[in-house]
């Protein structure tokens, strides 16, 4: 398809629709929080996802099963940090910790993403990019604070949130890891991430259903699952993982702060929320501070245009 092939060569567009797909996902995962216990919900999330790309990467996976093999420690820590541990830990720390929690530690993520790029790649924030990351991370406070910065001292901390912050360490990890990633094929890369995370996961999967909570299936959890496999799995990271080779871990990270944006924008425009002036403010900071991190950054080396695998 040539329009979903220039799509993967522009990698601002990829990245931007990454946080707009996982602000649904959030949402879901706290709003079926008590009908789907955490593992089950990451479990079926990355096991339906692989199901759904196996049939256009298996000749893929066929073709890099030596280079597989080569690199297994690598890929494990991918799948391991990117995959299975990240999002059973954000969905776990969604059953006791509120949605804006959840953002607020995300808003984090760019400053854990260059401390990993600086710790595994020798990769520096410039000026530019700083500024940037700061700025976005002013806008993303004014939303979620409502405009009222002093919101933020009577937050109530939950015993989630540490679980929060350790899945934003973790998937700040992979982002900066996905520099070491061997040279393969995207869906044969995507597809054995997810389906080797799925397989580490399954342990878990199988203690909670025989000590956990009750698994509910209905309308909602159904529906459930077929988003966040198809759009906030499939899609979402062959997206991240496109944009993350063409732009490197710290320009792509600043994109992270555009969650709450996508996720109040869909408030107003689904929910019938009313937007408010701080909208505006947050949004525009949001927006200047990811275009000055994005394009005042130091230059990453070319990339050569993606091809059909």
């Amino acid at each position: 398809m040539p329009m979903f092939r220039r799509l993967l060569d522009a990698p601002y567009v990829l990245l931007t629709l990454v946080p707009l797909l996982w602000a649904g996902n959030i949402v879901l995962g706290r709003h079926v929080a008590g009908q789907v216990p955490p593992v089950a919900l990451a479990w079926f999330r990355w096991t339906l996802a692989f199901l759904i790309l196996l049939p256009f990467a298996w000749r893929y996976l066929r073709q890099d099963w030596p280079v597989i093999r080569r690199n297994m420690g690598v890929l494990t820590l991918l799948s391991l940090s990117g995959i299975t541990l990240y999002n059973t830990l954000y969905y776990w720390a969604l059953q006791t910790s509120p949605a804006l929690n959840g953002l607020l530690m995300a808003s984090v993520a760019p400053l854990l993403i260059a401390a990993w790029a600086f710790v595994l790649l020798g990769e520096r924030l410039s000026l530019g990019q700083s500024a940037g990351i700061l700025l976005s991370l002013v806008g993303v406070l004014v939303i979620l604070c409502r405009g009222d910065l002093s919101v933020l001292t009577g937050i109530a901390f939950h015993t989630g949130d540490i679980w929060f912050f350790v899945a934003m360490v973790l998937y700040a990890f992979y982002s900066a890891l996905l520099a070491k990633r061997p040279a393969m094929s995207r869906l044969g890369f995507l597809a054995f991430s997810l389906g080797w995370g799925a397989a580490l996961l399954t342990p878990a999967f199988v203690w909670e259903r025989i000590a956990g909570p009750p698994l509910h299936f209905n309308a909602l959890t159904l529906a459930s699952f077929a988003y966040v496999s198809v759009f906030a799995s499939v899609l979402a990271y062959l997206f991240f993982n496109r944009g993350v080779e063409i732009v490197g871990p710290n320009r792509a990270a600043p994109f992270f702060h555009l969650l709450p944006v996508f996720g109040s924008a869909l408030a107003i425009l689904l929910l019938g929320e009313a937007p408010h002036l701080y909208h505006a403010v947050g949004y525009a900071l949001v927006l200047a501070g990811v275009a000055a991190a994005t394009f005042f950054g130091r230059r990453r080396r070319a990339v050569t245009p993606a091809r059909s695998s």
